[in-house]
């Protein structure tokens, strides 16, 4: 074989290796081709298939989305239209307030008006009728005013009448705490106007020369027993006597034992005055407790608190107008058990309410207020019945009448302390006193009776009602009020009651 030949063989053979070569590329690069697009195929249907699902929730999600919306949308929207209404009818008030503004201006300007033209009638109506008066009756001009304002006060008369009504009420409150604090100041509190026999009392002594051993030197005796006992000492040049003056009842008592059982001692210095002072307290204590016991048992009262019947038996050593204050309790608890008793009230109630109405005078010179009030703090603080409280609360005026009983206590008061006798002073000059209240109420013109009631704290009068008119009764009560003031001494209050009565009586035949 020749080279060409072998060279040929070679060259085919290489040809087809070669051909053979790239047809196993070819077939081995389409074979890759075909998985890679595979591949990429099952890809993209995977992103398909899930570009499914979210786009299947994002629709079922804006599906909610737009419903939430839409909800809130309706809400804002009825929310609106709530204040849109609101608004409205703020506007429909607004107008109507501004409507009703201006027709009250309208009305206070056409009231005005009104009432200039009724000021410039009425001057000129004064006018002409001073003018009248003056030419017809030749009156001066003060005779012709007091004619002319006596004419105006009958001719508006109801108008005069329905004001000064309108007045009292606004002033009610007022008057009554002027009255609370007059009260305060001047009903059963010690003064001025307290007699002096109330207020001291006096010790014998066997012989001047005790006064100056109750002296002591440098007066060091007598000032130790003010201290001890506090009270006031009046050692004067009245002959065997020393007087002792405090407005502590039971303090002046102690004081008193205290002076006697010294005189009687002979031995009087500072420490032996503290001694005898503490058994004179001892003393005053056992005889507080005392009368208080028998009170209560004179009067057949149960269940009080001792407490209670100890600061009663206190009232033992004070009196009124020289009445003893336990006694005339006592007295006022037997008068209100036969008053319940004929009135079918509560007796238990009415006889404890008389017995303790003035407790609160046991203790009025230590404690502010009226002895009333007092009373009231002492029982409520001691737990005592508030039916008992409501009894005694009333027998001054100082609170209405709450029940039955509470007017029993305050008759029973009056019938205890109002009698001729009870109280110092003589039949005769209770009975002037009286008599003046009667005149007084007397020479007023248009009287038809008067009567004085309780002892002279209560003035009735009666009117002719023909002749006095309800403006002049409330006119004619407070110039009685003023007399009576101008012209009597008297304690506590003066109440004057006019009756203005008018009856029509026919008959049916």
């Amino acid at each position: 074989m020749s080279l060409k030949t072998v060279i040929f063989l070679i060259g085919i053979f290489s040809a087809g290796s070669i051909a053979v070569g790239y047809f196993l590329r070819w077939a081995l690069t389409f074979g890759k081709q075909g998985s890679a697009e595979l591949k990429i195929k099952k890809m993209l249907l995977d992103a398909q298939e899930k570009a499914k699902g979210f786009l299947s929730k994002a629709e079922s999600q804006s599906v909610l989305i737009l419903e939430d919306v839409k909800k809130e949308k309706k809400e804002k929207e009825a929310q609106i239209q709530k204040v849109e209404e609101r608004l409205v009818k703020k506007e429909d008030l607004l107008d109507n307030r501004q409507l009703e503004i201006d027709s009250g201006a309208k009305k206070i300007e056409a009231k005005i008006k009104k009432v200039e033209d009724i000021r410039v009638e009425i001057e000129k109506i004064k006018e002409a009728e001073t003018k009248s008066l003056k030419k017809i009756a030749e009156l001066s001009e003060e005779e012709a005013q007091a004619k002319l304002i006596s004419l105006m006060e009958k001719e508006h008369e109801e108008d005069l009448s329905i004001r000064m009504q309108k007045l009292e009420r606004q002033g009610e409150e007022k008057l009554e705490e002027k009255a609370k604090n007059i009260l305060i100041t001047s009903i059963h509190r010690m003064g001025n106007s307290v007699a002096a026999d109330i207020l001291s009392s006096t010790v014998s002594i066997p012989s001047d020369d005790i006064k100056g051993k109750i002296i002591g030197k440098e007066g060091k005796n007598i000032r130790a027993f003010e201290r001890v006992t506090g009270t006031e000492l009046i050692v004067d040049d009245t002959p065997g006597a020393i007087t002792i003056s405090c407005f502590d009842p039971v303090r002046r008592q102690i004081a008193k034992i205290t002076l006697e059982n010294l005189i009687v001692d002979g031995r009087i210095q500072p420490a032996r005055i503290e001694e005898f002072a503490e058994k004179a307290k001892g003393e005053i204590n056992k005889i507080i407790k005392k009368k208080g016991e028998e009170a209560v048992y004179e009067c057949g009262i149960l269940n009080l608190d001792p407490r209670i019947i100890s600061i009663l038996g206190r009232l033992y050593f004070r009196t009124s107008y020289g009445q003893n204050v336990l006694q005339h309790s006592i007295e006022m608890s037997h008068i209100a058990r036969m008053l319940a008793e004929e009135l079918n009230a509560d007796v238990a109630v009415a006889k404890t309410g008389a017995l303790l109405h003035d407790i609160g005078k046991a203790v009025d010179h230590e404690i502010q207020g009226t002895h009333v009030e007092i009373g009231r703090r002492i029982l409520q603080k001691f737990g005592a019945d508030e039916k008992i409280v409501k009894a005694m609360q009333s027998h001054h005026g100082e609170y209405p009448f709450e029940s039955v009983e509470a007017i029993i206590v305050q008759i029973a008061d009056s019938i205890s302390g109002g009698r001729p006798g009870a109280r110092r002073d003589t039949v005769e000059n209770y009975l002037k006193r009286l008599k003046e209240l009667e005149d007084i109420a007397n020479s007023f013109k248009g009287i038809k009776k008067s009567y004085a009631l309780q002892a002279g704290r209560e003035i009735r009068v009666l009117v002719e009602p023909e002749n006095i008119s309800d403006f002049e009764a409330k006119k004619l009560a407070r110039d009685i009020v003023i007399k009576i003031e101008k012209e009597l001494k008297y304690p506590g209050e003066i109440k004057v009651n006019v009756i203005r009565e008018s009856r029509v009586i026919e008959y049916a035949r």
